[in-house]
């Protein structure tokens, strides 16, 4: 629950979103084959984006990081 709790942070949302840049730039630098992971890159930087937490239905909690957030303070 400790990871989810950090995903769905602020923290967890910028780490997502230097994730997401750091692919999408890399796989760009290396062209090729490696454009696939620009295309990849783009999961993490969008979750970020859109404060979702993808992990969290595995933890049965909310998709959205600021219900996740609400419901995690409660308990």
């Amino acid at each position: 629950m400790t990871f989810l709790t950090f995903m769905s942070s602020p923290a967890g949302r910028a780490v997502r979103i230097v994730a997401g840049l750091a692919l999408v730039i890399a796989g760009i630098a290396l062209g090729g084959g490696f454009l696939a992971l620009s295309v990849i890159g783009l999961v993490p930087l969008a979750a970020g984006v859109f404060d979702v937490c993808l992990f969290a239905p595995l933890g049965h909690m909310p998709f959205s990081g600021r219900a996740f957030r609400r419901q995690a303070s409660h308990t």
